[in-house]
């Protein structure tokens, strides 16, 4: 019994000064902030030449413009493609008999909807 009663002393002595000792420490420690920049491009602040961007050339902007034009008709083909498989599936009784053209069309449906993913990306 005296040494649960000594051990449970010497814990909580030793829980308390740790605990005021690392109260102390952290109140002596100074916080350090570093200073608050104006980020470019947020509201309220005024256009950069940063933010704009460096001037696109010729050849830069025909390429840009032949990326957006594939990309307008790939989304296109993939909403014709999405009908297409809305129409089949509201046909097909998929309990009972699973449509490999179901399928196939909803394997070509994902091929086009990653090929965009991975353009749009850049």
């Amino acid at each position: 019994m005296e040494t649960r009663r000594y051990f449970l002393t010497v814990f909580t002595m030793t829980g308390a000064y740790v605990g005021l000792t690392a109260n102390a420490v952290s109140a002596q420690v100074p916080v350090i902030r570093p200073p608050q920049t104006p980020v470019p491009g947020q509201p309220g602040q005024p256009p950069t030449s940063e933010t704009e961007g460096p001037p696109l050339g010729t050849a830069d902007k025909k390429i840009l413009e032949n990326n957006d034009k594939d990309m307008k008709k790939k989304v296109e083909e993939l909403y014709q493609l999405a009908k297409e498989l809305k129409d089949e599936v509201e046909k097909t009784d998929s309990s009972k008999v699973l449509s490999l053209n179901l399928v196939r069309k909803a394997e070509e449906i994902e091929k086009l909807a990653h090929d965009i993913k991975n353009r749009s990306k850049g």
